[in-house]
């Protein structure tokens, strides 16, 4: 993994259950990981306290580095982004990896684009680079980037009940997302 390269956003298109787990597996695949998120408007993830509260009150200091290894979720609460990127930069000082959900809000740091690969007519237009999640036997991506494989249910389920999954292609896959030079 690319050693300088600390904090990458993560934006999904055209599907709430990947904008929920993209994440996920990202930060899973880096090791020990803070997942941030900074979409008011996607999914909320589960947890005592959410970054609006960070925002409001300070971040504790058990908050400010990891205690463990592994995955760290930081819900979002309702804070807009602007007014958590102080925070968001404060945090990758003592985490190895930071990986933020964006939403629609610019952010001052590399965006990995999350597509669905569809089939048939529905399968994205276009030839920019970013990271094709394969949903069923679709075409090939219109543009450069990696192919997830399908997570597969156990995959899936186990992400959304805050587990880690066990022997995941999907989450090994997601490693070299973080070799690779986003803007």
């Amino acid at each position: 993994m690319d050693g300088d390269r600390q904090v990458l956003g993560v934006r999904t298109f055209g599907d709430e259950l990947l904008s929920a787990i993209a994440p996920l597996g990202m930060a899973l695949a880096a090791g020990t990981a803070l997942v941030v998120d900074l979409d008011p408007d996607g999914p909320p993830y589960p947890a005592a306290r959410s970054l609006a509260d960070l925002v409001a009150e300070g971040p504790r200091r058990a908050e400010l580095m990891p205690d463990r290894s592994g995955l760290a979720v930081l819900p979002n609460g309702g804070v807009p982004a602007s007014e958590a990127i102080d925070l968001v930069e404060l945090l990758s000082r003592s985490w190895p990896r930071v990986v933020v959900r964006t939403g629609a809000e610019a952010v001052p740091f590399p965006v990995v684009p999350v597509r669905p690969l569809w089939p048939g007519f529905l399968t994205p237009a276009g030839s920019r680079a970013a990271v094709w999640q394969r949903v069923a036997e679709a075409d090939d991506p219109p543009g450069p980037g990696p192919v997830l494989p399908p997570p597969g249910r156990r995959v899936v389920n186990a992400l959304l009940h805050g587990r880690r999954p066990f022997r995941s292609r999907w989450v090994q896959a997601w490693r070299r997302v973080w070799e690779l030079p986003w803007r």
